[in-house]
């Protein structure tokens, strides 16, 4: 795996650990990205570490929450009026037209139980808000996406 800045390499690690710690043997590896991923009942989070300038690297903790969806107005208007209920992260429209739900922190000042507070929000809130989502408006959910081949290398 290749770190763009030692900052971030250093992050990763720690996240790694981290990871490792809170969620035993569940967190898997992103082959060839800094990465880590980690299934909640329907739902897939993957947790990245980027850099962020020279000095300072953020955590961001990643669902796509529903893919394969036409998104109709009401969809989106629904989404823009559960973001005013969220307390971390946010609902957002990838380049692919996906639906993910992320959130982000400082990587320097980050510490394991706001690493953990991250990565539960957005597993809660993607496993809870993809069925809702598939049941009225279609599209396919983490789990239905999962094939034997693309399951993720445990850490």
């Amino acid at each position: 795996m290749k770190f763009e800045t030692n900052v971030q390499e250093a992050c990763y690690n720690q996240v790694t650990v981290w990871m490792r710690e809170l969620f035993d043997k569940f967190p898997c590896i992103i082959k060839g990205l800094p990465g880590i991923s980690l299934f909640m009942g329907s739902a897939l989070v993957e947790i990245f570490v980027f850099p962020w300038g020279d000095d300072e690297a953020i955590i961001n903790t990643r669902s796509y929450v529903v893919t394969d969806v036409e998104l109709q107005p009401n969809l989106m208007e629904f989404l823009l009026r559960e973001n005013s209920k969220m307390r971390f992260g946010a609902f957002g429209i990838d380049e692919n037209d996906n639906i993910i739900f992320e959130h982000t922190i400082v990587g320097s000042t980050c510490d394991k139980q706001e690493l953990e507070a991250s990565v539960k929000a957005v597993l809660q809130i993607s496993d809870e808000y993809d069925d809702k989502i598939v049941e009225q408006w279609g599209g396919k959910r983490a789990m239905d996406r999962m094939t034997p081949k693309k399951s993720p290398i445990h850490l």
